[in-house]
């Protein structure tokens, strides 16, 4: 998706230089072969058309269009090993180009497309707009970066000293007027307009790291040899943005403009103009409402407009449109911080917990190993399906992918007669043709498969070493039951001698806050209090977040459902949290055999003793909410009490014709608000989005058959949210 500017919008006709293309052999064409192509494309297109479409997806098919001198790209036939999203090649030859990035596309691209990608749409080479980089003068450059000062300065250096043959402009959000007319006074002075082709502005501004998921880009960090105050060395998180009482009134509307565009893009990007809900009385209301009006804005701009170009919401113009919009619930971090605190027990929740993960990057770090790194992105099959299941199931389907690799590599050593897949290219070309040409044509997507599960062997393994020395699982089942803990449990926990060591203090205190945001309010006095607090400190814990938290929850009373972590809706685990030695026998015959990698045993038994222990089905208070206003018939009424007074702003109607219904921005909510039914659904967390709630409202989605995609301003993990709360603590104390 893209709109174009107007200041500059006087596109330069194309220049008629010729454009080298790669020669390409021709094969014989039969009648019979085009029928086969033809069948096979018919597929791929009704496929298309039924398959929903991802915003991971669509964020890629609108790169890929971007990189195609934003020119249409058309579906490929699905691969064996991916994760069911449709390749895309471009309409025609492509067109051999550079690609101009900075650290911010940069990481947009990283998360969708890898270099192969992006070569078949002819970039040849990308390159940092703030390097060195040497002219090409014929050949046409695709700038994509950020909207700022120093990229638009440093852009006006490039069009100045004619490095490309000609420049299309793509800015990964909205270009400033201020910033547009800078770029073309310098075009001016400098006579390098006809050297731009293409200005646009590409609704870009979110990372993607799951079909479902997605976080905000942060702000623009500034440039070595810059000068630019108004960005900071080390910019604040959004939720200690908007929670430091610090923040001055310019910083936080700075901040909530910022988290308004982010989500816009995100939502021209899907195409559908939403149904906005959002609480009251704080920063996701602000964002809903301002919100709303720039998708007004859109709207009455395509009205005007008879170009199709500046319909940001193409997709969403027919008739029928009313019955198909999805919903967009937008909910603040302190609605819920139990779900980014707690100790998850599924797999991505474990990366994210007990690794360094960014942008699909995993870092795993041992002490008697150099640091290794792994990408889990959409062509990682094992991680599509795995991710969000528990633990001890992943371990089992490594277990059965590993079998399964055992076999067809047995199957290939058996049918070409050698011993080993490694020693295919040795046969004797003159009597083993036919099996050669069996094994070259399976070999590669058998090569794949070995260095991905080899992959998450290694991740596996790191997850072991981090559960047995933290004691993740008895944190994980005291956490599932903290509704029937108490502070003499909790407080026998943090004393408790473990033979593998004590837990660490950064643990004891997510587990001492899960507790403390789990009681009812003044269920726990002010003497045991102190005696945590003591604990706390004598582990080495930074108490700060504590009171930062004890402190937020007397002044406001954060809207914290304890009914979904305590009560009839917690399921006894029974004698799971004291059945630590026999859940470590098959996580010891795990390790033993990750040791050895591919070439080890099978991985039998390896769920023994730790089939019972797995996350409960319940569903967390975001995902309750989204139950609520999504499928109101199925919902409770606490949680219906909750929802229905959330403002209600549909960006379509008119700008006061919801004024005086229940529900609506600006009415009393003192009656129940307008329910609806959504198939699909789209939930912002302001202050950061977690893998333990992602995870439940996957689940619950898949299992209603709606579809919802989660996000946030950031993905946070556990510990760097704590230390979020240690600063803010520190600030008010």
């Amino acid at each position: 998706m893209f709109y174009q500017n107007r200041l500059l919008s006087h596109q330069l006709s194309q220049m008629g230089k010729d454009v080298r293309h790669v020669h390409v052999p021709r094969k014989r064409v039969t009648a019979r072969s085009c029928l086969d192509e033809i069948i096979l494309a018919m597929s791929a297109i009704r496929q298309a058309s039924t398959t929903p479409l991802t915003l991971q997806r669509a964020q890629t098919d609108a790169i890929l269009a971007l990189l195609n001198l934003n020119s249409p790209v058309e579906p490929t036939i699905t691969g064996k090993q991916g994760s069911g999203a449709k390749n895309t090649l471009p309409t025609g030859p492509p067109v051999w180009k550079i690609l101009v990035l900075d650290q911010q596309t940069k990481d947009v691209l990283a998360t969708v497309l890898r270099v192969q990608d992006i070569r078949d749409v002819g970039v040849t080479l990308h390159v940092q707009l703030h390097s060195t980089r040497p002219p090409l003068p014929d050949v046409p450059a695709v700038y994509f970066v950020a909207p700022t000062l120093a990229n638009i300065r440093r852009i006006a250096e490039d069009l100045q000293k004619s490095l490309y043959e000609s420049t299309y402009l793509n800015f990964v959000e909205p270009l400033p007027r201020a910033l547009l007319e800078e770029l073309a006074s310098s075009s001016a002075q400098d006579g390098t307009g006809e050297s731009i082709s293409q200005l646009l502005d590409q609704y870009l501004s979110f990372i993607a790291p799951s079909p479902s998921l997605f976080s905000l880009l942060p702000p623009p960090l500034a440039q070595p040899g810059t000068s630019r105050p108004e960005v900071p060395a080390d910019p604040r998180s959004t939720y200690h943005i908007l929670n430091s009482p610090s923040t001055s009134d310019q910083q936080v509307e700075e901040e909530i403009e910022r988290v308004t565009s982010g989500l816009f893009s995100a939502v021209v990007t899907m195409g559908h103009v939403p149904y906005i809900r959002a609480p009251r009385g704080n920063a996701a209301e602000m964002i809903a409402k301002r919100l709303d009006t720039k998708i007004r804005d859109a709207l009455l701009t395509a009205s005007r407009s008879t170009s199709s170009s500046s319909n940001l919401f193409a997709q969403d113009s027919t008739g029928l449109s009313n019955l198909q919009r999805p919903l967009l619930l937008i909910l603040d971090r302190n609605v819920d911080l139990v779900s980014v605190l707690s100790h998850g027990w599924t797999y991505q929740a474990l990366v994210s917990d007990c690794l360094d993960m960014k942008l699909n990057r995993v870092v795993v770090t041992s002490n008697d190993q150099p640091k290794r790194e792994y990408d889990l992105d959409s062509n990682d099959f094992f991680w599509q399906r795995n991710a969000a299941n528990p633990f001890p199931q992943v371990a089992e389907e490594i277990d059965i992918e590993l079998n399964k690799y055992k076999q067809d590599a047995a199957e290939i050593t058996r049918s070409t007669g050698v011993s080993n897949v490694n020693d295919i290219s040795q046969l004797d070309l003159s009597t083993n043709a036919a099996h050669l040409k069996t094994a070259i044509t399976q070999l590669p997507e058998l090569t794949a498969r070995k260095a991905t599960l080899d992959t998450h062997m290694n991740i596996a393994s790191a997850l072991l070493e981090h559960i047995k020395s933290r004691g993740l699982d008895e944190l994980f089942s005291l956490e599932e039951a903290i509704g029937k803990q108490s502070v003499a449990s909790i407080l026998e926990t943090l004393r408790a001698p473990r033979t593998d060591g004590a837990f660490n203090a950064i643990d004891k205190l997510r587990l001492v806050l899960v507790f403390y945001l789990s009681s009812p309010d003044n269920a726990i006095s002010r003497e045991d209090i102190n005696e945590l607090e003591k604990e706390l400190k004598a582990a080495g814990a930074d108490v700060s977040a504590f009171d930062y938290v004890r402190r937020t929850r007397e002044i406001s009373r954060m809207t914290i459902s304890t009914s979904a972590v305590s009560g009839s809706q917690t399921p006894n685990l029974g004698s799971v949290a004291g059945q630590g030695g026999e859940l470590f026998k098959g996580f010891s015959a795990l390790g033993n055999r990750l040791a050895g990698r591919l070439e080890g045993g099978a991985l039998e038994n390896l769920i023994s003793g730790v089939k019972n222990f797995l996350p409960t089905n319940k569903l967390l208070p975001v995902t309750r909410l989204v139950e609520a206003l999504m499928d109101s018939s199925s919902a409770s009424n606490q949680s219906l009490q909750e929802t229905d007074d959330y403002i209600f702003l549909d960006p379509r109607a008119l700008r006061h014709a919801h004024a005086g219904l229940p529900g609506a921005a600006g009415s009393s909510g003192t009656t129940k608000g307008r329910r609806m039914a959504f198939a699909e659904g789209m939930v912002f967390m302001v202050g950061g989005a977690g893998y333990v709630e992602y995870g439940n409202l996957e689940e619950w989605a898949n299992r209603t058959g709606k579809r919802v995609t989660y996000g946030g301003t950031d993905i946070v993990d556990p510990g760097g949210f704590v230390q979020t709360l240690q600063e803010l603590g520190k600030t008010t104390a």
